[in-house]
């Protein structure tokens, strides 16, 4: 019986502490450089929680080692709800591209909410005579090692999503590496490189000018911002991937905290101005539980950990 009163004394304290939280400022640290995916999620989510829940949601960008240094803190962090952490596409990849991370990437982290999704978009120079992904494998068929592809580091979408179509069509393509995006635009624009995938927001300009050609999008059913462009899907079957973001905390954070936060979260995504400036990046809001972002992570984990393998992609 003195075990019985003991659970539900801890259960009681535990909803207690849910509704009285936060009761001081909350750290939501970001792994990765200002203005990425995580960082524009973060604070756009950071902004929305202060005015609702009433306490200031800070964001702290901790760079460094591939997101790795970040992650790791908010994993050693106590799980009171007063760290948080927001991450991106490689949250998932990284367990399979570093030997010896300092956490777990599914059993230290609890979910709370994936914050948002988008497409991304396969495009090149207007010189190369492709019209869609299938002329595209096509063409690199036809010319073996000759059709380069722009990335931007091992674990990254660009490149992840490049090692993905060779592995399933066959192609031999040519990977050029770049250290930041930017640049690889810049050549991808003056013919240096052939083709690169990349998100909407950064080169949604130069398709509508016509520097570069979108020839497909990565969704399941095309994007409504790329009329007319059809999905990787209609060529390489199931090619279907998203960039993403979300929110997860340390693993032992308490189950109520967690659906506080998710709750909020879910609320606020419904708000037009969050969902139109998710719009604008051309991404869209995510609300869901955090069972589901749980179940997204580990398969985002499982289909790039066997992309990776596979093709033998490392850090060096």
């Amino acid at each position: 019986m003195k075990h019985k009163w003991l659970l539900a004394g801890a259960l009681i304290a535990g909803g207690a502490a849910a509704q009285n939280y936060p009761a001081k400022p909350v750290r939501i640290i970001v792994p990765n450089a200002p203005s990425g995916l995580a960082d524009v999620s973060a604070r756009i989510v950071a902004a929305k929680l202060s005015e609702s829940l009433g306490q200031q949601f800070v964001v702290d960008n901790r760079v460094g080692a591939g997101s790795t240094i970040g992650t790791a803190a908010v994993a050693k962090a106590a799980p009171d709800g007063y760290t948080l952490l927001v991450v991106f596409d490689s949250h998932a990849s990284n367990p399979h591209l570093f030997k010896n991370l300092d956490y777990n990437t599914l059993s230290d982290f609890a979910p709370v909410v994936q914050i948002a999704r988008g497409t991304m978009v396969l495009v090149v120079n207007p010189s190369v005579p492709a019209k869609s992904a299938r002329d595209l494998v096509q063409l690199a068929k036809s010319r073996p090692a000759a059709i380069n592809f722009a990335s931007v580091g091992p674990g990254s979408p660009a490149r992840l999503l490049m090692e993905w179509l060779k592995l399933e069509t066959g192609i031999n393509v040519t990977n050029v590496p770049y250290k930041g995006g930017g640049t690889a635009i810049v050549d991808l624009i003056s013919g240096q490189v052939d083709a690169m995938f990349l998100t909407p927001s950064s080169v949604t300009g130069h398709i509508k000018s016509g520097r570069l050609r979108a020839i497909a999008v990565t969704s399941e059913k095309g994007a409504a911002m790329f009329p007319g462009v059809a999905a990787m899907s209609d060529t390489v079957t199931n090619f279907r991937a998203e960039t993403w973001s979300g929110m997860l905390a340390p693993a032992k954070v308490s189950a109520d905290i967690i659906a506080r936060l998710n709750g909020e979260c879910v609320k606020l995504f419904a708000q037009p101005d969050v969902k139109s400036r998710f719009s604008d990046l051309g991404l869209e809001a995510a609300p869901g539980t955090p069972a589901q972002f749980g179940q997204w992570i580990r398969a985002e984990s499982e289909r790039w950990g066997r992309v990776i393998r596979a093709q033998r992609i490392t850090l060096e």
